[in-house]
This record gives structure tokens, sequence and C-alpha cells, in this order.
């Protein structure tokens, strides 16, 4: 059922635009299948980062509760759950449209990785054709997408960096009131806005040069898609505001 429901499909395009693209530019149909895929998830996408967005806007409030409330951890739930409520706001809301897009990308992680293997060629549509490897799977005829490629590794990492950054708000206390210490929400933002580039970096350079193409412009459009809506909020608020 994955097969034919996220595999094939998402292979078969992969081929129609690495058969269409003149010299069978195998990094130009990466480009062109990420750009559907993301069209196609950009509704779900554009909820979760409304949600994350929201969730990061309200990280001072909670900080300010977890001051009021102490170790009285049932009464910081209720005035954590009422704040939800008042803000309108399902901290759980960013979840399902994340696991709705596991599939997807397991199906590209395994497109990329099985893509020019021999066996698949059953898999491909009738109507489509096989793909003619014999210029093998190259990027602008040069780049080598079958191999790792570090540089590619480090864009998608740099991309991932300016995505996480537009995300983390801007109202987050940076130390506690003794001025000594960092508090931890803090210290669990800059811990994401680091580490994830760098793992990034680390599991690029040993996956296929295809693979971490797909990261680095999957990654782009999504940081592109961030600023839209930021963009989109604050005019929304500028409005209402003005009224």
């Amino acid at each position: 059922m994955f097969t034919t429901l996220f595999f094939q499909p998402i292979f078969n395009l992969l081929v129609l635009f690495y058969n269409n693209i003149p010299g069978h530019d195998f990094g130009l149909a990466i480009i062109a299948l990420t750009i559907v895929i993301k069209l196609l998830l950009y509704p779900l996408s554009q909820k979760t980062i409304k949600s994350q967005k929201a969730l990061s806007e309200l990280q001072p409030k909670i900080e300010d509760l977890k001051k009021e409330h102490g170790s009285k951890k049932e009464d910081l739930a209720r005035a954590t759950m009422s704040l939800y409520k008042e803000h309108k706001i399902n901290p759980f809301s960013s979840c399902l449209p994340l696991l709705i897009q596991l599939p997807f990308m397991f199906a590209v992680f395994r497109v990329f990785q099985d893509f020019g293997k021999k066996d698949h060629a059953a898999l491909v549509y009738g109507f489509i054709g096989q793909p003619d490897f014999s210029n093998g799977l190259k990027f602008l005829q040069f780049i080598d997408l079958a191999k790792p490629n570090v540089y590619l590794a480090v864009m998608a990492a740099s991309a991932q960096y300016w995505q996480t950054k537009m995300m983390m708000s801007d109202k987050l206390p940076a130390k506690s009131e003794s001025g000594k210490e960092e508090n931890f929400a803090a210290i669990m933002n800059k811990q994401m806005l680091y580490m994830m580039p760098i793992m990034t970096i680390v599991i690029g350079i040993t996956l296929p040069g295809g693979l971490t193409l797909y990261w680095f412009v999957f990654s782009l459009f999504s940081a592109i898609q961030q600023v839209i809506v930021f963009k989109t909020r604050k005019l929304i608020a500028s409005e209402i505001i003005a009224r």
C-alpha cells in the first residue's frame, strides 16, 4: 500500500520531470519535484507554521506562569491550558500536519535512495516511459547527485538555520531574574538553533546528493513560506489595531 499510494506516484513524477527536462538534468528534476510536493503540502505547512509561531510567542507568558506557580504542577497545567484557550491555540495542532507529511517524506527518501536501480523499472507507469540514465544522475552536468555532496549539505543546513531562526520568539527573556543564568527555554532555543543545522550537515554528508538537494530546496521554500505567513499575520494585526 505504501508503494502504491506514496512511493510509486512520487517516483513516477520524478521520472516524468527527468525525461522531459532538456539534457535529463537530475538536479532540475529534483527541484521541480520539490516545488510540486511543497505546493501539495502548502496548506498543512501553513497551519504548522502558524501554530508553532503562536506557541513561540506565548513562551514568555508561560515562563511567567512557571515563576508564579512554582512547583505546583497541577495549578501550572490549568493556568497553561487556560492561556492556550484564551489565545485560541491548540498546542497539539502542529503535530497532526507533521504526521500527515511523514509518509511523503519517507517516500521521497526511498525514491532518491533507489532512483536509477533497474529493479524499479516495473514501477514506471506505461504512459511516462523508461528513463535514460546514460548521462548519469547529474546536476548542471558536473555535480553527481548519486554521491554525497558536502556543499549541498551545508546549503541545506543554512536554509534550516534561517527557517529555525525566524520561528523563534524575540520576546523570550535571555536571563533569569538573578541575571546569572539563562532560563531553560532560552537554552533550548539556542540548542535547537545551532544543533539542528549541525545535525543536518552530519547526516547530509552521508546521503546521496539528490536527497540533500531536495532537503535544501524544501527547507528554502519552507523558510520563504514562513516569511509570507509572518508578514500576513503582522498585516492583519496592524489592520485590527487600526480599527
